[in-house]
This record gives C-alpha cells, structure tokens and sequence, in this order.
C-alpha cells in the first residue's frame, strides 16, 4: 500500500473514488466535490485548498479522505474559534490544519471512504501521521456519520481524537409498530397537537391567497434560466447578510450536467414570474436543503419553500429524511426534530489535546441537556412525540 495526497480529484479517476461510497450521499461524490474545486468556488483567500488523503494498493485506489488545508475556520460549521483564539494566546499557529469535511455543507455523511470496513482506521492513523510530519496543530473529520466512530476508537486509528457533538433539526418520516409511515401532508398534520397543526395550515393558506404557486425543477429538467434564478436568488440571501457566496452559477450548471438526479429546485412563482426559491440535493432516502432566496417579502414564504414544500416532495417520492440545514429553533414547531451531528480532532500538542478533553467532554453535556429540553417541546401528540424522540435519541 502507499500514501499520495492530491491536489485535486481529477488526479483520481470517477469511478475509482466513488467505488469507495454506496452512492447514497451526493456530496461526497467525485463530481460534486470536484464541481467545487473546477468551478471557482474554493478560493485561496478563503482559506481552502484541496489535500485529498488516499491510500492506494498499486493501482487502486482502496481508501480516501476528502480534505483541505485551511488557512482559517471559514465555511466550516464546527466552530473552533476559541481554539484558534488560544494557540494564538500562547504563541501558537493553528493555522494552517487539516480538515475532512465537505466545504460549506454542513450535512452528515461518509467521511472515511473505502472498500473495507478495516482499512478505515488506517486512513485516521495516516491522517495524524502526516499532520505530525507537516508541522500542522490539528486534524479534524467534520460532520461524520455515526457508523463510523468504530474507526476513531480502533487501536489503528493513530491517537486520541476529541468528539465533539452538536444539534441540527431534520424530518424523519419514521415508521410505526405496524410498519405503517406519513403517506401525504394531511397525514403528517394529523400526528401534531392542535395549536400547532392549525398555525401550519394557516402559514400555507397565507402563501396561497397571496397568488404563490410552486414549480418543482429536477436537474435533467433544470433549463439555464432555471439555474440563472436560482443563483440569483441565493446571492440575493448572502448580500443581505453581508457574506461572501461560494457557489458559483457554474457549479448548478456542473450539478444539473453531472448530477441531474441529485439537483432538485423548488421554484415559488406569481403572476407567472419566479420570486423565490430553494436549492436541494437529493440522496438515496434523504432529501438536504442547502440555501434559498427571495426577492419579495411575504408572510410564511420562506416556512412554505424552505420546508414544506420539502416535506411534501419527500411524501411524494417515498424519501424518509428531510435536513433542512443548520440551526434554527423555528424548525421544530414545524416538524423537525433535535438530531446530534458529530465530529472528530486529533490535536498534534499533548498538552493543548488534554486541555481540550474536558472542555469537548462539558460541550457535549451541554448540547444533549439542550437536546432533552427541546425534546419537551416537539408540535406532536404524546403518542408520536415519544416514537420520533426514540428514533432521533444518539450513541453514546
């Protein structure tokens, strides 16, 4: 076996990096993440640089990482700014480090990719090596899933990596003791409490008496004035919060062209003319709204393209999961329920790792003390309240 870190995806062939995954989570797709590299949206100045972990037996390729150098903590969504604060207060450099993650997307999925389930602690045991070996302070594996904590704690992974834990909010269409699941909208109301399933229907009856209406775009539908909107929307949202956007009208065109079954836009429209929209991806049973936009102001337009509309779609097409995004306490009122999302890192200093040990370890009992308050809080029915508690309670 031998070690090569890429400067780029298209150093590896398409179907030898997505041999490594089940397909199921298009963001760790060879043409997703080679989309973000190809099509201007990991710029220096913002700190990105592709340093792809691969481990190869001659040829093949047998195992991989998606990871980056990063000069800063940006697009990130596990804040370390406290960390860095504290290198910095002892004459330290944290920057750069190692990042496994997908830049910008905040979504859970496979971050040790590989044929076999015993050549993931390896790829966690050369990650730490070479972070050691390159002078970097840390290497971090972000918003991993839970099937793969198994490989941070095998005796092969390379050290001691900090968990660190956080909340989002998703939509599981949970089955119940009769393997019976929502089949339509009318449906999912059915399982809330009264005041909460009326504040929903009165939110989408303000968007309709408005004269909205929605048009669902797949990609393999999606024309390039479909795509020109929904970019046009999404800056839209960034310069009203003075942030810099990413994605660039090339990369949906890249998405639409190289994952057409992955790209889905919700489309809001009056008067025939287009005012807002949302952008998603669509996996193998789960549906991940990524960003939106609008160009009008109106009561329940963003509950109605952001969420529901979502959630209708997944009822439609037999999805079981809808991730919204991060954070927002407003989703729960509206169905979406605590959901813990993870993290590795591997601190090359002892002495900063064992600092942090109990700092990561009082962070984690605070987010699941949080998470059992919101739990109090959910819009459904005991009944189902205490079924979907059950099916989103985490590992230890």
């Amino acid at each position: 076996m031998s070690i090569r870190l890429l400067a780029s995806l298209s150093e590896v062939a398409p179907a030898q990096w997505d041999a490594l995954h089940d397909d199921r989570n298009p963001f760790v797709a060879h043409a997703f993440l080679l989309g973000l590299e190809q099509q201007g949206c990991l710029r220096e100045e913002w700190g990105w640089a592709p340093h792809h972990l691969s481990v190869w037996d001659g040829e093949e390729l047998i195992a991989a990482m998606p990871a980056y150098l990063k000069q800063n903590s940006h697009g990130e969504f596990v804040f370390d700014h406290a960390w860095a604060h504290a290198y910095a207060q002892h004459g330290r450099d944290y920057f750069p480090k190692w990042l496994a993650a997908v830049p910008y997307s905040p979504v859970t999925g496979p971050r040790l990719l590989a044929r076999e389930d015993a050549q993931r602690p390896l790829l966690l045991s050369a990650m730490a090596q070479l972070c050691e070996r390159q002078g970097l302070s840390s290497a971090h594996v972000n918003f991993h899933e839970a099937g793969e904590d198994a490989a941070f704690e095998h005796e092969a992974c390379g050290g001691d990596w900090l968990q660190r834990i956080d909340v989002q909010y998703h939509w599981r269409n949970e089955a119940d003791a009769q393997g019976r699941r929502w089949q339509d909208f009318d449906q999912f109301l059915a399982a809330f409490d009264h005041k909460h399933r009326k504040n929903i229907r009165q939110e989408r009856a303000k968007v309709a008496r408005a004269g909205v209406s929605f048009r669902i775009v797949e990609g393999r539908d999606a024309s390039d004035a479909d795509l020109a909107t929904m970019h046009r929307f999404y800056l839209t949202t960034f310069a009203e919060y003075g942030n810099h956007p990413a994605l660039t009208l090339g990369f949906l065109r890249h998405l639409a062209r190289t994952m057409p079954q992955s790209l889905v836009i919700f489309l809001a429209e009056r008067e025939g003319e287009p005012i807002a929209g949302a952008l998603c991806l669509r996996g193998g049973d789960t549906l991940y709204g990524r960003y939106w936009g609008a160009e009008v102001s109106l009561p329940g337009l963003h509950f109605e393209t952001c969420y529901y509309q979502g959630i209708d779609y997944c009822l439609r097409e037999g999805l079981t999961r809808f991730e919204p995004g991060a954070q927002g306490e407003h989703k729960l009122a509206r169905g979406f329920l605590p959901s813990f999302v993870r993290s590795r890192h591997w601190i090359a200093d002892p002495g900063f790792r064992n600092a942090l040990r109990p700092w990561c370890r009082d962070e984690a009992a605070s987010v699941r003390q949080y998470a059992r308050t919101l739990s109090l809080h959910t819009p459904f029915k005991a009944v189902e309240a205490q079924t979907l508690a059950t099916a989103t309670e985490p590992g230890p």
